[in-house]
């Protein structure tokens, strides 16, 4: 029997059954998923499954039953009808330059479908162009048509909040999907993926029944690997990488649960591991921060920069749906990007108040997430950090030597180039403490040292309070009153009456920063 293989790279169903490659049978809800609705709009990160799902369903609806053999689905499934399917991968169309080359780039992306099914010298738009094609598919099969767009927002994501070609994008695209609705009768079934959720009246134009399935419970888990199917279909593998580690199967488990899951698309639901970053780690036997092997998405730090977000409000943000699950072009801030592509998740819901507790998901978002933000909001280097002054001051606190960290904050803050762009954040933030708060919380961040910062309590809220093994630190910032001074606000405020049942020691520092060199000038502990 041919060994299997992890399927990393591969988002083609059809290829990851004939290839003998590992699959987590979801075809039970890909069944339910097909006749839940008639047109149904599905949002999840990037690299999380969706063009994986999309060709699970062309394959489905092209009635490729032998694929299916041995799957959830074949108890379900009895008639297996075929239909023709207009798969198109929208992908191919992110970073047009011009209104031009989206449009060709569209006509492109249909061009294959004319020449099964034909094309006419005046189908000149887009649009036209699809309307016709499903008009022909379906009279030359004597069926309806299935329509699968993945990846549909992707031209669009380098243009947000560029008003000057935003509109004019918008346009092409509401054009090319008009004929989705117009054609209602000609379609079996529409499925349309992407990161994020742009309002129907503004890209979809006249499609007013698009069913969006992204924070349903019954499909919470449809993309992603839940921990049932980890230690099922890959059992084998855990117990291969804990052998490498030196680890038993349970503790290689744990490792990758906290590295790669913690993913929940709904209240109450299962949490699923990134695929991508759990099949690579599971393939090169290491833990590393695949997701970000690319890079942060640029469209996701232009619009954190374009708002201003506050870095460090990351860790659990108490907020109603409408807060993060709303139309991409309707933000006010950067919450519902910062959700929809997978740096934030739900952790928690509160049933009576419909509140939703969100937080970064894992491990490698943590990292990853400060690792790309490391340059941007403080004018560090982070791999630079990560490796030098960061580990220097993580290990003294480990070690419970708070005196040694500041001393290797003083020094290293001291060396600190002024790099462009370093003193404009400096006075764009709302303090000179919250400066500071910022550059901590990333670089504890960089570490998964679990940090946050305006920690709120019941006489205000505390500057910043770190978790370690065997201790917890408890941080006040000032750069007008001495060190004596914040200490003692420590105590006034009772900021670290909250942790002193926690088991783990307590351990109060207070700081005062220079206010023109701005480096840590005096500390003191209790």
């Amino acid at each position: 029997m041919t060994e299997k293989r992890y399927p990393v790279g591969i988002q083609t169903f059809s290829e990851i059954i004939r290839g003998r490659y590992y699959y987590a049978d979801k075809t039970d809800l890909v069944w339910q998923l097909q006749s839940y609705a008639k047109y149904i709009f599905l949002s999840r990160p990037r690299r999380f499954g969706k063009s994986l799902l999309s060709t699970t369903l062309v394959s489905y609806f092209r009635g490729e039953r032998e694929l299916f053999e041995g799957l959830k689905i074949m108890e379900m499934e009895r008639e297996w009808k075929q239909y023709p399917v207009i798969h198109l991968d929208l992908s191919m169309a992110k970073s047009q330059e011009e209104v031009a080359t989206l449009r060709n780039t569209l006509s492109l992306l249909i061009e294959p479908y004319e020449r099964i099914y034909g094309a006419l010298p005046s189908e000149m738009s887009p649009g036209m162009k699809l309307r016709r094609l499903i008009e022909r598919a379906s009279e030359q099969c004597s069926s309806q048509v299935v329509i699968i767009i993945d990846e549909y927002d992707a031209p669009l994501l380098d243009v947000l909040h560029d008003d000057s070609r935003l509109d004019d994008y918008r346009r092409v695209m509401q054009e090319f999907y008009q004929p989705l609705k117009a054609s209602e009768a000609l379609i079996r079934f529409c499925f349309i993926t992407g990161i994020t959720k742009f309002s129907q009246l503004s890209i979809f134009s006249t499609i007013n029944n698009l069913t969006n399935i992204t924070m349903l419970p019954r499909f919470a888990t449809i993309c992603g690997i839940t921990d049932q199917e980890l230690t099922t279909v890959m059992a084998d593998g855990i117990s291969a990488m804990a052998g490498k580690f030196g680890l038993t199967p349970q503790e290689m488990h744990i490792r990758l649960r906290q590295r790669y899951d913690g993913y929940h698309f709904a209240e109450d639901s299962e949490g699923v591991y990134n695929p991508y970053s759990l099949l690579n780690a599971l393939l090169n036997e290491k833990l590393n921060n695949f997701w970000f092997d690319t890079g942060t998405p640029s469209f996701l730090i232009r619009q954190m920069q374009h708002f201003r977000t506050d870095i460090t409000a990351m860790d659990n943000i108490e907020v109603p749906a409408t807060a993060f699950d709303r139309p991409t072009e309707a933000m006010t801030d950067a919450l519902p990007l910062l959700y929809q592509s997978g740096y934030l998740t739900i952790k928690g819901y509160d049933h009576e108040a419909m509140i939703y507790t969100l937080s970064i998901p894992n491990q490698e978002v943590r990292v990853g997430y400060a690792d790309g933000l490391l340059p941007i909001f403080t004018g560090m280097n982070g791999a630079t950090v990560q490796t030098g002054f960061a580990l220097k001051f993580w290990r003294a606190l480990k070690q419970g030597n708070a005196d040694l960290a500041m001393r290797e904050l003083q020094a290293y803050m001291a060396g600190l180039p002024y790099v462009e762009g370093f003193k404009k954040k400096l006075t764009e933030a709302a303090t000179a403490e919250g400066f500071y708060e910022y550059t901590l919380y990333l670089i504890f961040s960089m570490l998964n040292v679990y940090v946050r910062t305006q920690v709120k309590c019941i006489a205000g809220r505390v500057d910043m309070v770190v978790w370690m093994p065997d201790t917890i630190y408890v941080f006040e910032m000032k750069r007008d009153m001495s060190a004596h001074q914040a200490l003692q606000q420590i105590d006034d405020r009772g900021y670290a009456i909250p942790y002193q049942t926690d088991g783990r020691r307590v351990v109060k520092v207070g700081v005062r920063f220079n206010a023109d060199t701005r480096v840590p000038e005096e500390w003191e502990i209790a």
